[in-house]
C-alpha cells in the first residue's frame, strides 16, 4: 500500500535531505523511524532535496509498506522514533501512481532576513541576519523580472545536475514583516542554490548598491560570475510542494 506523510524538519543538525554514507541526513532518519515501524526496511521518495542547513515546513514523501499499519499508527510510531528535529505531520493512503516528486505541479520556499543591527541570540538557526537596512519594496520591485520561464544559469551552483536551466518561477514576493524581511517564491521546481541565489543578488538591490534593474540584467546576461553570492542555508525553508486537488491531500500542498 502507498502512503503519503507531510514532514517538517529543522535542517540545522543534518547534511541535507539525501541518504549519505558520511553525515547524518533527513531521509536517513525518517527511513530508520518508519523502517522500525513497519518491521520491515523502507525507502521514502521526496518531493524535493534540501541542502545542508536548509529546514522544510511540509516536505512531501510516500511510500510503500505492506505491513499493515495505520496513518496513525505509521505517523505516531514514526514520530516516537524520530529526532526532536524531525516530525511527521501527518500521513495517509494514495493511490498507487502517486508519487510524491513527479505529481507536484509547484514548490514553494521562503527566506527569512533578520533586519536590524544587533545579531540574533534565538532563532538563528532559521534566519539570516542582515545588519544594513534594506529596501524591501525595491527588493520586491527588482525580483518582478525573475518571473517567467527563464534560462536561471546565473543563479544556479556550479555543481547544479539538472539538465537544463530553464524553470518557470509562477510568483516571487519581498515584504518587511517588522525587523524581518521576508522572500517567498514559488516554481515549478529550483535549480540547486536557485532561492538563495535569487536571495544573494537582491541584497545589493535593497542595501542601494545595485539598480532595481540589476537582478534582470543578471538574468539575460546568464553568467552566474557575475551575480551576487549564494545566502546562507539558515534563512531558507521549503514550505512544501503543491500538488492538483484530484490527490485529495491536505489543503497546504494543494493548487
Amino acid at each position: 500500500m502507498r502512503f503519503a506523510l507531510g514532514i517538517e524538519y529543522d535542517g540545522s543538525a543534518f547534511q541535507g535531505w539525501q541518504r549519505l554514507s558520511h553525515g547524518p541526513s533527513v531521509q536517513a532518519a525518517v527511513e530508520t523511524a518508519l523502517s522500525f515501524v513497519a518491521n520491515h526496511p523502507l525507502d521514502v521518495v521526496c518531493a524535493g532535496r534540501t541542502d545542508s542547513g536548509v529546514h522544510a515546513r511540509c516536505q512531501v514523501v510516500h511510500l510503500d509498506t505492506a505491513s499493515g499499519r495505520t496513518p496513525f499508527a505509521l505517523q505516531q510510531g514514526g514520530n516516537s522514533r524520530l529526532p526532536d528535529s524531525v516530525a511527521i505531520l501527518w500521513c495517509q493512503p494514495v493511490p498507487q501512481d502517486f508519487h510524491a516528486r513527479y505529481a507536484a505541479r509547484a514548490r514553494r520556499y521562503r527566506y527569512t532576513l533578520l533586519n536590524r543591527r544587533t545579531r540574533p541570540a534565538i532563532h538563528r538557526d532559521t534566519l539570516t541576519w542582515e545588519r544594513h537596512p534594506l529596501d524591501a519594496p525595491a527588493m520586491h520591485r527588482a525580483a518582478q523580472a525573475l518571473v517567467g520561464e527563464h534560462d536561471f544559469s546565473a543563479f544556479r551552483t556550479v555543481h547544479c545536475q539538472a539538465p537544463h536551466p530553464n524553470r518557470n518561477v509562477h510568483e516571487i514576493s519581498v515584504r518587511r514583516e517588522d525587523d524581518r524581511v521576508v522572500i517567498e517564491v514559488q516554481a515549478n521546481a529550483f535549480l540547486h542554490h536557485m532561492v538563495r541565489n535569487f536571495v544573494g543578488s537582491l541584497l545589493p538591490v535593497g542595501r542601494g548598491e545595485q539598480p532595481e534593474a540589476w537582478p534582470g540584467e543578471l538574468l539575460l546576461g546568464r553568467d552566474r560570475a557575475v551575480a551576487g553570492p549564494t545566502a546562507p542555508s539558515s534563512g531558507l525553508v521549503f514550505l512544501g510542494p503543491r500538488y492538483p486537488a484530484s490527490w485529495s491531500l491536505p489543503a497546504e500542498v494543494t493548487l
